[in-house]
């Protein structure tokens, strides 16, 4: 055997594969780049639902434990509620025991849980300026308009879409449902 031949079989890759291997590669990154978005922006939007929906869920089981009011309302900071008329969740909210029920943070509240405001461009707004969810002892909401018609609590995530549309409802006697776009639960329709 020649080892000149030798030599030659074993120069490594030519132009030609390695253009086939680009091809390819670029391709498969076509398909998955789009489905990995699609993923991540499914999975924030249950994340940030689900927060909520777990706040209150918790919320509702300390009330009932501990046989005193407990509140979830809308916070920028942490520490204190905003207006009992806001309609934006999206900033954050915390669970405290509201000892007295008056729906504000004092002295003898303790603050349960911190949920700090949502850091992408998403929207979580209530359907009727609810700023606020307390629940009793026997485990029964109210909020800031009474809760008659119950509480819809809307989140729309960047780019606004059906797809991407979740809704919180919650009743007068505590039932949490998340719901999808166009889907009606406890009577109300999320929009």
């Amino acid at each position: 055997m020649d080892s000149r031949s030798h030599r030659r079989t074993s120069r490594g890759i030519t132009l030609l594969e390695l253009v086939t291997v680009m091809s390819i590669v670029a391709i498969l990154m076509a398909i998955a780049i789009p489905s990995y978005k699609y993923v991540t922006n499914g999975n924030r939007i249950a994340a940030e639902i689900n927060g909520l929906l777990g706040d209150m869920q918790y919320a509702r089981a300390e009330a009932i434990k501990e046989g005193q009011t407990v509140t979830v309302c809308a916070s920028s900071n942490g520490t204190s509620c905003l207006a009992a008329t806001t309609t934006t969740w999206n900033t954050g909210w915390i669970v405290f025991s509201d000892v007295n029920g008056d729906h504000t943070v004092e002295a003898q509240d303790a603050v349960l849980r911190v949920q700090s405001g949502f850091t992408s461009t998403d929207t979580f707004t209530s359907n009727n300026t609810v700023g606020y969810v307390t629940f009793n002892r026997e485990g029964f909401a109210t909020g800031t308009n009474g809760m008659a018609t119950g509480v819809l609590i809307t989140l729309h995530a960047a780019p606004a879409s059906t797809a991407s549309t979740r809704c919180l409802s919650l009743t007068m006697v505590g039932l949490m449902t998340v719901q999808t776009y166009n889907t009606t639960s406890n009577g109300m329709t999320c929009l």
